[in-house]
């Protein structure tokens, strides 16, 4: 058994599945099958929230409590919701500091929305695919209409009121062809803090008894890998345009949050549980309390308890959390024990390792092959970043030293 989670976080999904949107590549929309009553209920109801309010400080280990909104889509519960929340944030932190992250689509922001969000410094992650064509690939209204004037007013909206605001763009099929557009336009929207997290999911032929058809890993029974989801070597690809673009003109200026990762690993840190040894510190809690290990592991064998019930502690330690982390260090594929950049990749995700390994396991990433063309690509050009950063070196001397370096 692994040692005693201490440290972890827990993020709500306080409207659960239910979305304003209807995103063809979501991977949480039909969990709304493992809630029926959500029809009539979906919404977490205040005794919960003082509970996921109350407990989550007190479960904390240190003086900084980090709160994390997600859905679905977390404005649909009504700006008042969040006014309660802040509420018993104060009433409950003693002498901690409150930090409030939240993940939105974007839509529904509007002046009074980001006046709220400013005032109570929230810092806002905003979804967004690229450009109109990019964005509009596969995040579409209900109706199936375009999202992407919505989600402009609503950034917009976070400009003029000077709302912390970071990008988190979903790197799929369709916008994986274009790196320095999907970037460029980033950037050009005054993104300066950047996540692109890769899709990958799997289809069953059939639903299963909760009718849930996007599968777990160890599935074997009849699927696909979805059309939407981003093949291997494109997304190193991707990847690597990336960060020729921004090691040249952009460091010290944009952050890219997948590169600051791997320098973290480099350095010896610990990073986000993608590219950790071990997992199982990132948890959800779902609108009626129930707790799972995590938000890519919303299914009924990985749920942990309730937190209207259980106390909060218990449930992060239980022998079937700790396990969840430890069997991503347990289950790494032998291809990845000899692979030279291991110690900054550790297999990734485990939702991701369905692939045969050359011991026929199937426990290799599926997205081996793009991390590995990716991270030997920047690892070497990393580590003179390092030596750099390391030095006092300015950022205009670094972008000046790693074309001298790399890019004559």
């Amino acid at each position: 058994m692994g040692q005693k989670i201490t440290n972890f976080q827990l993020m709500a999904k306080p409207s659960g599945s239910v979305c304003n949107l209807d995103c063809t590549y979501c991977f949480y929309l039909e969990k709304e099958h493992l809630y029926p009553e959500r029809k009539s209920r979906w919404k977490m109801d205040a005794t919960t929230l003082e509970n996921y309010v109350r407990k989550n400080i007190q479960a904390q280990n240190n003086d900084v409590v980090d709160f994390l909104w997600q859905g679905g889509e977390p404005t649909l519960m009504g700006l008042d919701y969040f006014r309660e929340a802040v509420r018993l944030q104060n009433q409950y932190r003693g002498f901690k500091h409150i930090n409030n992250y939240f993940q939105t689509n974007g839509t529904n922001i509007d002046d009074e929305w980001a006046c709220f969000l400013k005032e109570n410094n929230f810092l806002v992650g905003l979804s967004i695919d690229g450009d109109r064509i990019s964005n509009d690939a596969y995040r579409l209204t209900r109706s199936g209409k375009s999202t992407f004037d919505a989600v402009m007013s609503g950034l917009e909206a976070l400009k003029r009121r000077k709302v912390e605001f970071n990008t988190l763009t979903v790197v799929n099929a369709e916008n994986v062809k274009r790196p320095l557009d999907v970037y460029n336009f980033l950037k050009r929207i005054g993104s300066r803090y950047m996540q692109f997290i890769p899709l990958v999911e799997r289809a069953a032929a059939e639903p299963d008894s909760h009718g849930l058809t996007l599968i777990q890993p160890d599935f074997s029974g009849q699927c696909r890998v979805t059309d939407w989801s981003v093949p291997a070597k494109a997304w190193g690809r991707f990847m690597n345009q990336i960060f020729d673009h921004w090691i040249q003109h952009d460091i010290g200026e944009v952050f890219v949050m997948n590169f600051e990762q791997t320098l973290a690993k480099m350095c010896g840190n610990l990073s986000a549980c993608v590219i950790n040894e071990t997992c199982g510190s990132n948890l959800i809690v779902e609108a009626n309390g129930d707790v799972y290990s995590c938000d890519h592991f919303v299914y009924p064998e990985n749920k942990l308890g309730n937190l209207n019930e259980d106390d909060l502690l218990t449930l992060v330690n239980t022998p079937q959390n700790i396990a969840f982390g430890q069997n991503k260090k347990t289950g790494i594929s032998k291809d990845c024990l000899n692979c030279m950049v291991r110690p900054v990749c550790n297999g990734g995700c485990p939702k991701h390792r369905f692939e045969l390994s050359s011991d026929g396991r199937p426990n290799k990433n599926y997205l081996c092959d793009g991390f590995a063309s990716h991270l030997f690509h920047v690892v070497p050009k990393m580590k003179t970043l390092l030596s750099l950063l390391n030095a006092g070196t300015p950022p205009g001397k670094i972008r000046r030293e790693m074309k001298r370096h790399y890019y004559r």
